[in-house]
């Protein structure tokens, strides 16, 4: 399984943003560091809790300073965008980066977004399955192409500079599980993005997204592969669930409060309609959406019943939240890496068979010495 970040980020407005900046691109260099496999980063243009405007521009200062890691964008938001302009700024960037580029594309629903750039929600999908299409016969043709469509028209364009990746860099498209997302992404045959962190999607809906993707694909014989699926959640852990509880408790309810819950989102977590705010607990947050929230032996075991009720998926993407010292969620990764990481991906395996072989041995008094009070070896 690959396993990466998905950083919005989402921090306090009355920050540096300078700072902030540094800050996150320090990060990427740190999970690089601690063996991660990827970092999509998302792009926001209005709300002052998001700043990053052009994830592109990130990336490219991120690939400086790293050498592995793939660097995505989580997302960019095709209807605020001309298509071609957006298809050749990402190829270039995937030259510049030698093939490490990951192509998140969505909508952009951001109610501010929305609001600043004046678009009607009900052209949001139109506009991004036409900007998609164009994108994706750019990279597919062997010369210019012409395009009459609702919302932009072309005549003989082609991207002189062609993706690294061929025919092109991964694509993937975010859902939060509402049928025209994967329907476009079943359509192109395209990796799914699942931002579960935006909804109550449980391991047996996430099975449910995957075979209505599945069946997509199909009407439209296109390939769809369980390997290629994304699952961003969540995810904080700590040496005791307690502790991991106590740490980003009330950083994770002043986000929600005095951010998300402005933006929309506030019904999904409320135990009744209309509950106000200041009731809505960091419990009751977790039991609407499913968070991570506990040690790392909470962590694999969720992860273990996730893959299993799913029917598997390729990547998990933990949110990169603010809700704690750096200090702490540094901690945090780093746990990660040591303890679930090669637990999911079996890499420790061997050590842990020898070691179990050890202890037989000893029990057995089958070592030779000096291990052990077995014959001695030698003189």
């Amino acid at each position: 399984m690959k396993f990466g970040f998905f950083l919005m980020p989402c921090r306090r407005p009355e920050e540096n943003p300078a700072l902030g900046y540094q800050h996150d691109l320090e990060f990427v260099q740190y999970v690089e560091s601690l063996g991660f496999d990827e970092v999509w980063v998302g792009e926001h243009h209005s709300g002052g809790w998001e700043p990053i405007p052009a994830p592109d521009l990130f990336i490219a200062a991120a690939a400086e300073r790293t050498k592995r890691i793939k660097l995505g964008t989580g997302v960019v938001s095709l209807a605020f965008h001309d298509p071609f302009e957006v298809a050749e700024r990402m190829a270039f960037l995937d030259q510049l980066t030698m093939g490490r580029i990951l192509f998140g594309v969505g909508p952009g629903v951001q109610p501010t977004d929305v609001k600043m750039f004046d678009i009607p929600y009900e052209k949001l999908r139109p506009r991004m399955d036409e900007a998609l299409d164009i994108i994706l016969k750019l990279y597919h043709a062997d010369g210019p192409i012409s395009y009459e469509g609702q919302f932009w028209s072309y005549k003989d364009r082609e991207i002189q500079v062609k993706p690294f990746q061929r025919p092109h860099m991964p694509i993937a498209v975010a859902s939060t599980g509402r049928p025209h997302s994967i329907e476009v992404t079943g359509q192109h045959g395209l990796f799914m993005l699942s931002a579960a962190f935006q909804s109550p999607a449980s391991p047996d809906q996430l099975r449910k997204q995957w075979e209505s993707l599945e069946q997509h694909a199909r009407l439209h014989r296109k390939t769809v592969r369980r390997e290629d699926w994304r699952i961003a959640q969540y995810l904080y852990i700590a040496e005791t669930k307690k502790k991991a509880y106590d740490d980003v408790a009330e950083g994770a309810m002043r986000e929600l409060r005095d951010y998300f819950f402005h933006l929309g989102v506030k019904p999904g977590y409320e135990a009744f309609v209309g509950q106000p705010a200041e009731e809505i607990t960091f419990d009751q947050a977790l039991a609407k959406r499913g968070w991570v929230i506990g040690d790392p032996d909470d962590c694999i075991r969720w992860m273990e019943d996730a893959q299993q009720r799913s029917g598997g998926f390729g990547g998990f993407l933990i949110v990169a939240t603010e809700w704690t010292s750096r200090e702490n969620w540094r901690k945090c990764l780093e746990l990660f890496a040591k303890y679930v990481m090669p637990e999911i991906n079996r890499t420790n395996r061997g050590l842990k068979r020898s070691w179990q072989q050890m202890l037989k041995d000893s029990a057995a008094n089958a070592l030779p010495a000096p291990y052990g009070p077995g014959p001695k070896v030698g003189g």
